[in-house]
């Protein structure tokens, strides 16, 4: 088995929806990317990604290739449980947790836990934080995700 860790953070820009965990949660701000800035989902891909030795998010998907603009995080996550898969490894799970001041996550949780596992393939959990106030995220800036998965190869079960 191995363990990978993720972790993204992206800026609030007007007019963009806001995206986590594959769920468009209501807010004033949406977070700027290439993609659709779901900081949840990125980081949850960079956690496997990690796991199975692979590049990282940007290598896999560039910011320069018009390819991957607007792409969803839900579509990010299925290019990677397919990177996993072609690798031999299956993913046991991942978690995440959400670094924001606001809005609050709870209310979206589930739906973004439900979301996340039906595109990874692997049960999916989230967790919320805040900073106090401290940083570019207790500022409103914008928000910021870590996340670590597991992976074994595909020939065995869990421990």
């Amino acid at each position: 088995m191995r363990v990978g860790l993720g972790v993204d953070a992206h800026r609030f820009g007007p007019g963009i929806p806001l995206m986590l965990g594959t769920v468009a949660v209501p807010h004033a701000h949406g977070l700027v990317g290439h993609s659709d800035g779901d900081v949840v989902a990125h980081a949850v891909c960079d956690a496997v990604l990690a796991a199975c030795g692979g590049p990282d998010i940007g290598a896999l998907f560039p910011p320069d290739d018009p390819a991957w603009a607007g792409v969803s995080g839900a579509t990010l996550l299925e290019h990677v449980r397919a990177y996993a898969a072609a690798a031999g490894l299956r993913i046991v799970n991942a978690h995440a947790v959400v670094i924001c001041e606001a809005p609050r996550i709870g209310p979206y949780r589930e739906a973004m836990q439900a979301g996340m596992t039906a595109a990874l393939g692997a049960p999916v959990t989230v967790h919320a934080t805040t900073t106090e106030t401290m940083g570019f995220t207790g500022r409103g800036e914008g928000i910021a995700s870590q996340a670590v998965a597991l992976v074994a190869p595909i020939d065995t079960e869990d421990a």
